[in-house]
């Protein structure tokens, strides 16, 4: 794999890859807004697509859809730019460059990039402007200044190397295939959480069936609170609504706490086999399951804590029932607040939920068990895969695009 790029920078380029910076090979802009773009959002044929940060589309390299259209005089105060041109995020979440698949106005949140084609391949730009020296120079020269974003004399700074064309669409062809490969595991990884979602929802869906409905608060027990006063000069984890990892509902990150530093909301007691749901920004679905590592902490007042009662309902499926449509759908109907919503926790207990035999609910629990660790489990199933086969990327990544500088003796 590597000998072909070692075989063309013999006879390219022997002493050396040559520098420049991005600014001497591309056109560099900040994006611009008309004023005031309501004048010229427009549904007309001949609209514009005008690309906000939020039109960037997951898991692709390309901006692919819009919100809006925008007229050709809006247009015309805006940046036009092709199909194939780049653009990033100037502000510090910036994180990877999307590539221009229509044409189309940016509007501020973006910095451009364009007119590099006759000394570099897009798809060589692209992996570059992904790699993590690059993340890492961004930030180095905005931590270093007084400025807060990335404006376009900073891109225009950046060093890229600029090896022959042959060899930058060698190495394009190499890191291809291992896009490739990550794609069809991610593909395959969306189809199976698919495939575990119409499981669970079809498991869990007991409309019609002969059996006993009750509010979630009436087949869990009574939780307390911690009295801070009684518990002095003892170390306790504090689950804050930030420590529930979204992507696979556990308990990632916690603050050690104590009387005398922990905050306000830090008041409810969990323990092992409880299940806490966030009811601020309750859509953003925060929930998890309380493991022995949390037994008898601390979580924020932000959670709604289920104790089930476990002569009628496993903690499991309590859990389960938290992720069906169903309660996502009551949830989201029910919260209250536009800027910040939430929802009170007599709200979430009040939703009503089978009550199958403990039997029943044991079969269940272990059918969506094996679903949720093949989709969620880190260390084993795809999302292990994923993440092996990343780190094998981006490791070829930084080889591949770690050159020689030209008249550099070392």
């Amino acid at each position: 794999m590597m000998n072909k790029i070692e075989e063309l920078i013999q006879k390219l380029c022997p002493d050396g890859v040559e520098y420049k910076e991005l600014g001497g090979v591309a056109k560099i802009q900040r994006g611009a807004s008309p004023r005031p773009i309501s004048k010229y959002v427009t549904n007309g044929e001949n609209g514009i697509p005008w690309i906000k940060i939020g039109d960037t589309a997951p898991n692709s390299k390309y901006v692919n859809k819009t919100a809006q259209k925008i007229t050709p005089d809006g247009a015309k105060k805006s940046r036009i730019l092709r199909k194939g041109a780049f653009i990033i995020s100037n502000s510090m979440s910036f994180g990877r460059p999307y590539i221009l698949n229509i044409d189309g106005a940016i509007h501020d949140g973006w910095a451009s990039i364009s007119d590099f084609e006759d000394k570099l391949n897009s798809n060589y730009l692209y992996y570059y402007l992904s790699s993590n020296s690059v993340q890492n120079y961004w930030i180095s020269k905005i931590n270093s200044g007084s400025v807060s974003n990335l404006n376009a004399d900073i891109i225009k700074s950046l060093p890229i190397p600029v090896p022959p064309l042959p060899i930058q669409q060698e190495i394009v062809n190499i890191l291809d295939k291992f896009a490739e490969l990550e794609a069809e595991l991610e593909a395959e990884l969306e189809a199976r959480k698919k495939q575990y979602e119409h499981y669970r929802n079809k498991l869990l869906n007991f409309e019609g069936k002969d059996m006993e409905w009750k509010p979630l608060g009436e087949v869990c027990l009574r939780t307390e609170n911690i009295k801070w006063k009684e518990n002095q000069k003892i170390d306790y984890q504090y689950i804050d609504l930030s420590s529930v990892d979204r992507e696979n509902n556990k308990v990632s990150e916690t603050q050690t706490i104590n009387s005398t530093n922990a905050p306000s909301r830090a008041q409810q007691i969990v323990n092992k086999d409880d299940v806490i749901f966030g009811t601020t920004r309750p859509t953003l679905k925060r929930y998890s399951l309380i493991t022995a590592k949390y037994h008898h902490q601390i979580c924020s007042t932000g959670f709604c804590i289920f104790r089930a009662n476990k002569e009628i309902m496993l903690p499991k499926f309590l859990f389960f029932i938290l992720t069906t449509t169903g309660f996502n759908n009551y949830i989201e109907n029910n919260q209250e607040g536009a800027s910040y919503p939430s929802i009170s926790n007599s709200k979430v207990k009040s939703f009503t939920i089978p009550v199958p035999l403990l039997s029943e609910q044991e079969r269940i629990v272990a059918i969506l068990d094996k679903f949720d660790a093949l989709v969620n489990d880190i260390s084993i199933g795809l999302p292990a895969e994923i993440e092996a086969r990343q780190k094998q990327y981006e490791y070829y990544r930084n080889k591949l695009l770690t050159f020689k500088r030209l008249n550099d003796d070392k």
